[in-house]
């Protein structure tokens, strides 16, 4: 787990890494790379265009699939309206695609914003994707019905690619404040630790 409140740089995307436990996350201090995703509609936006002088909570999950992401996504609907309250806007990135993640707005009745990382663009900026392994591939392709494209590994396998589950604070100018970065993808961040962050980067 990694998890704090600030320090100081600029990022390059990084490659795809070779497993949960090997990816190099954007940290407190930098910040927010361009990088291209789809909104609801299928239209492209850039993460950096659409946090520029708004404050904003961004959680990266595995997709609508996944009982653990649907969890926290319920327990960020629940704070939603003290994040408003506080200026944020609330951003959840997923390998979803658009379609899915409609279905996921009507599911749960959410109304923050849902965005599509269907290419992996920005996961792979924030230093978050990675290769599943065989057996993890082929289990949620098989149980869950994922539709994800799968990518080459560096030996030429083919293998589900899933950003590690995270949370990033940022101010207006797109500078990380805090961020929480968990390879254990059951253990999500609890509520009253997003609001105490968020609260603090607001005083």
């Amino acid at each position: 787990m990694i998890s704090s409140l600030a320090l100081s740089h600029t990022v390059n995307a990084k490659p795809i890494a070779n497993d949960e436990l090997s990816v190099m996350p954007l940290m407190n201090g930098q910040t927010i790379p361009s990088a291209s995703l789809k909104d609801l509609n299928d239209r492209p936006v850039d993460i950096a265009q659409i946090t520029q002088g708004k404050p904003s909570v961004i959680f990266f999950y595995r997709g609508g699939w996944c009982p653990f992401c649907n969890s926290q996504m319920g327990q960020l609907k629940a704070i939603e309206p003290q994040l408003l309250d506080m200026g944020f806007q609330l951003i959840g990135i997923s390998p979803d695609t658009p379609a899915k993640l409609k279905e996921s707005m009507t599911e749960q009745e959410l109304s923050y914003i849902l965005l599509s990382d269907a290419n992996l663009d920005v996961s792979k900026a924030f230093g978050l994707a990675y290769f599943t392994s065989e057996k993890v591939t082929n289990r949620y392709l098989s149980k869950m019905k994922l539709e994800n494209k799968l990518w080459q590994t560096p030996e030429g396998k083919q293998r589900l690619v899933l950003p590690v589950p995270a949370v990033y604070i940022t101010d207006g100018n797109g500078l990380v404040h805090f961020q929480y970065v968990n390879p254990n993808f059951r253990v999500r961040p609890a509520p009253e630790l997003i609001m105490t962050a968020a609260s603090l980067i607001k005083q």
